[in-house]
């Protein structure tokens, strides 16, 4: 019997039930080091949690989306309060590398280019997934993913797929808001142009002063997903800066100068426009 009363099948595995649920055998296996850097545990913990934290977080995009498309604009923020949070912890884990130095990265980034060949952060189709999902669409960038064709695949459907920022231009149509037509029917895989009349759509949201506003609530909700992609993306220059410096990188373009531009890249544009028109 265990704790609530109930049976359970004895398994001779030779792993609890924690064990076998949060698959640790397997996990711990998983850090297949490149260098005898002492920074590199920390290093590669911070890079698998990232991978984990992007999935996650393109999982809970999906939903927010499946429930937009029904029309549950309550439910679609429960979601995306969860989504906050999920990148408020996962920024939280650039402390874990704060001390890192060059001559402690360095190494690592050698090793890791002589087991596995030249290495491009690039290559994360996690972080790409969710990217196109917030309404960043990058078409170049599938260019990195010739290598696994599967992946490829399916980013390339991600690109030409609505992100949740179009769905909700269609939910806020459905919901009698002159939506101009063109943001309903866009070609998806294209960046996305602002828009005057939307940006009138949440300023008049942001003028109705009801706490139980759902759409209210939800624009709130978008500004603060986009603070805290802005926050990762910032961090992750500062690190850039700190441990790699001017060096090239990203197929020999310096990588500071490569990541500069992307502070631009704000999700939800509209929802930031408008607040310049709300007396």
């Amino acid at each position: 019997m265990n704790d609530t009363g109930t049976s359970q099948p004895i398994r001779s595995d030779g792993h609890t039930p924690y064990s076998r649920y949060v698959q640790t055998e397997v996990l711990h296996t998983l850090q297949d080091f490149v260098s005898d850097s002492p920074a590199e545990p920390a290093f590669l913990a911070n890079v698998q949690i990232s991978e984990i934290y992007w999935a996650l977080i393109t999982r809970e995009l999906i939903t927010a989306q499946a429930e937009l498309r029904r029309d549950q604009i309550a439910a679609t923020n429960r979601i995306l309060r969860r989504i906050v949070s999920h990148m408020e912890a996962f920024n939280a884990n650039w402390r874990s590398l704060s001390w890192l130095t060059p001559a402690e990265l360095m190494p690592i980034l050698k090793g890791l280019s002589a087991k596995h060949g030249k290495d491009t952060a690039l290559q994360g189709w996690t972080f790409r997934e969710m990217t196109f999902l917030l309404g960043v669409k990058d078409r170049p960038s599938l260019e990195h993913f010739e290598p696994q064709p599967q992946r490829h695949r399916q980013l390339t459907e991600r690109l030409n797929s609505p992100s949740i920022y179009d769905d909700i231009l269609a939910a806020l149509a459905r919901d009698g808001k002159p939506v101009p037509q063109a943001c309903l029917k866009p070609a998806y895989a294209e960046a996305y142009k602002p828009s005057k009349e939307v940006e009138a759509i949440w300023a008049e949201i942001y003028r109705n002063d009801d706490p139980a506003d759902h759409w209210r609530a939800l624009a709130e909700l978008l500004a603060d997903i986009a603070v805290e992609f802005t926050n990762w993306k910032y961090l992750h220059l500062m690190a850039t800066r700190r441990t790699f410096g001017s060096r090239p990188a990203y197929h020999g373009v310096d990588a500071i100068q490569w990541l500069l531009p992307t502070m631009e890249e704000i999700p939800f544009p509209e929802v930031w426009t408008a607040r310049g028109l709300v007396a």
